[in-house]
This record gives C-alpha cells, sequence and structure tokens, in this order.
C-alpha cells in the first residue's frame, strides 16, 4: 500500500454536536434460537470462547463494558482486547501489542473487523465492539445494549457471587435514571465539548449542570444510584465522573466547578473507584491521552496536561455512613487478570503521540 500521513478526524461538524447513534446492534442471548428478539435484531448464541471484547480503556462507553465484565466474572468467558488510548481516521489501533496486532484477531486496526461484517463499512468505528473470534467480524457495537445482556443473558457463565445488576424488580427505575445521565451527563459533555457555536454550548453547559445538581441532590441521601448496591446505573454515571476533572472540565470547557467541589458526587466517585472493578480497570494516563491527542481540531498542540494529581481517588469517602451494600447478597470479584491490569504508576508503555503517528504510517505498508 502506498503510505501517506495520518488524518486526525473532525469533531466539531456544526453548532450543535449530535451524536451517531446507529450501530451494529445484534445482541448476543442466552437463548438465540429464534433467530431474532422482538425488535428484530439478529441473535447470537451465548458461548464461552466465542467472542473478544475490543475495549479502549480510553473510552467511557468502553469502560462500562470492563467494568461490567469484571463485576460478573466473565474474563474467562469473553475475552479482552485492547487498543492504544489514540487514532486517527481510520480507527483505533493495536498499537499496544507486539507489531501492533491484536493477538487473538491478528489486525492491525479495529476497522478490519467492522469490515469483515459490512464491507465498505461507512460509519464510524466505536468501542466496545464484540467480534466473533472465528470469523473475525463485529457482532455487535451497541454499548448499552452490550451491559446489559452481560447482566442477564450470560448468567450461566457468571462466576459465583456475581452481584445483580440489573434487577427485575429495579428496571424501570434504573432505566428511568440511566436515561437521564446518558442524555444530560454522558452525552452531556460532549454537547459542550463538540459544540461549534457559542449558543449551543452554553445551552449544553446550562443542561450538564442541571444534571450534575440533581445527581447530587440524589447522591446527598443515598449511597447509590439505585436502590442500596451497584447496578447498571452506577457503572453508566461512574465512567464520566472518572473523566470530569482530567479532561471534561477544561478540554471539553465543563468548567462551573469540577467534580471534586461536588461533595456528594465526588465521594460516591472515590466510593466506586475504591471497589473492586472500578478503579482497577480506569487508566488516568490513556484517558488523557485519547482526548488531548486525538482532539486535534480542540487542542490542536495536542499538549497532555500532567494534572490533576489522582491520588485523592483514594482518601477515604465515608459513603458507608449511607448504608448499603455495593454488591448485594454477592461478594467483590477477585484480582483482575495480569496481562489486564492497569499500572499503579504512570504507564509506561503506552507510545509517544510521534511513536503511535510512525505506526499509523507504517501499518499502510502491509
Amino acid at each position: 500500500m502506498t503510505e501517506r500521513a495520518p488524518q486526525q478526524a473532525s469533531y466539531v461538524t456544526g453548532p450543535e454536536y449530535e451524536r451517531d447513534t446507529t450501530y451494529i446492534d445484534d445482541r448476543i442471548a442466552a437463548d438465540a434460537s429464534p433467530g431474532q428478539d422482538a425488535a428484530g435484531r439478529q441473535l447470537w448464541p451465548v458461548e464461552a470462547g466465542r467472542y473478544r471484547l475490543v475495549a479502549a480503556r480510553a473510552c467511557p462507553w468502553a469502560n462500562r463494558t470492563m467494568i461490567s465484565r469484571r463485576l460478573l466474572g466473565l474474563e474467562d468467558a469473553i475475552s479482552l482486547g485492547i487498543p492504544g488510548p489514540t487514532h486517527d481516521e481510520r480507527s483505533w489501533l493495536f498499537d499496544l501489542d507486539p507489531g501492533g496486532k491484536d493477538p487473538v484477531l491478528g489486525i492491525h486496526w479495529l476497522r478490519d473487523a467492522y469490515e469483515k461484517r459490512v464491507p465498505d463499512y461507512a460509519k464510524g468505528v466505536t468501542v466496545p465492539a464484540i467480534v466473533e473470534v472465528a470469523s473475525g467480524a463485529v457482532v455487535t457495537s451497541d454499548f448499552a445494549q452490550i451491559t446489559l445482556d452481560f447482566a442477564t443473558e450470560w448468567t450461566a457463565l457468571h462466576r459465583d457471587g456475581a452481584p445483580e445488576l440489573y434487577p427485575e424488580a429495579l428496571r424501570d427505575e434504573i432505566d428511568e435514571v440511566s436515561k437521564r445521565v446518558y442524555t444530560e451527563v454522558n452525552n452531556g459533555v460532549y454537547r459542550c465539548g463538540f459544540a461549534g457555536s457559542q449558543e449551543a454550548y452554553e445551552s449544553a453547559y446550562d443542561r450538564l449542570f442541571t444534571a450534575l445538581d440533581w445527581l447530587e441532590e440524589r447522591l446527598s441521601a443515598q449511597r447509590y444510584l439505585v436502590g442500596d448496591t451497584i447496578t447498571e446505573a452506577d457503572i453508566r454515571l461512574f465512567t464520566t465522573l472518572a473523566r470530569f476533572d482530567p479532561v471534561y472540565h477544561g478540554h471539553f470547557k465543563c468548567n462551573r466547578q469540577r467534580l471534586i467541589e461536588f461533595p456528594a458526587l465526588w465521594a460516591y466517585a472515590r466510593d466506586l473507584f475504591q471497589t473492586p472493578g472500578f478503579g482497577d480497570t480506569t487508566d488516568f494516563v490513556q484517558i488523557k491521552q485519547h482526548y488531548y491527542v486525538t482532539h486535534g481540531d480542540i487542542n490542536p498542540t495536542r499538549i497532555v496536561p500532567k494534572g490533576p494529581d489522582t491520588a485523592d481517588w483514594f482518601s477515604p469517602h465515608h459513603r458507608e455512613e449511607l448504608g448499603g451494600r455495593p454488591f448485594g447478597d454477592g461478594t467483590p470479584p477477585g484480582p483482575p487478570p495480569a496481562a489486564e491490569q492497569v499500572p499503579d504508576e504512570r504507564y509506561a508503555g503506552v507510545p509517544t503521540p510521534e511513536e503511535t503517528a510512525r505506526a499509523l504510517a507504517s501499518t499502510d505498508e502491509d
């Protein structure tokens, strides 16, 4: 192939940011015999070892799937591929692996797995994605459904003591809270950061902080978002909170106040961070590298800030005084597999932006 310089994608594409939510939306289900679910989505069978979860540590949507997989003990049932934190318009790159290839799928680019499923795939190549190992094709990239199905369809492969993350009695409330968290907070920070006009930015900013004020009030009186245990709703909120001060406050101009200036939200975030499955899947270095290097139209220098200091994430939170049981009748997960551990110190294996640029260019020659 002819070598060409890698090009960065544009993220500010109009006055208001609108997320493309068209995914490959097949599902992996315990009973796949009908072939399709009620919504007409193709069903694939739950089967240990058949699939590989591709999830970048930097991405909040992907980080959710990593947390759910850890809490439920699905590490042996579905393997994990981790692309590097930076990419260009050609998609996520496995530049952390030897030879720049995923060791199971044998591909440089996640795009290759999408195009195995849909030739000349024209939509965004997103993480998380679940790939069928044998065919090398993406089965689903529907991040919201993936974690719900981990909780409800993969139960035969859950570890002993796995918590109920989507208990049937609380599903209506979980769905209601999660919808507001998604529209106003998870996606709200992006509406601020990718706004192309002052008016759109200020509207997004006001919506975001209205929702954060609502969450601050809600979490002042209860330990978790719904019920007295960790649920799907907490996982969905946590990944945005973990990125708020390192990225969204400055890079996305969400700067009315920092997370550490919300007493309840900050204590709640630390409570979850110190819970097995949350902090041990969170890599602040890769998070910052992704946003500050990849979003060249927002940060053209691609300088990655040194701060903030993350040591306070380990400080006492005192949320246990509100009661609640993190895992309900279940138990915490064990330590993550050695190959999936996030280093306590600065991640020595992450390529510099210059190294990534060279890797992006050299893979064109294959």
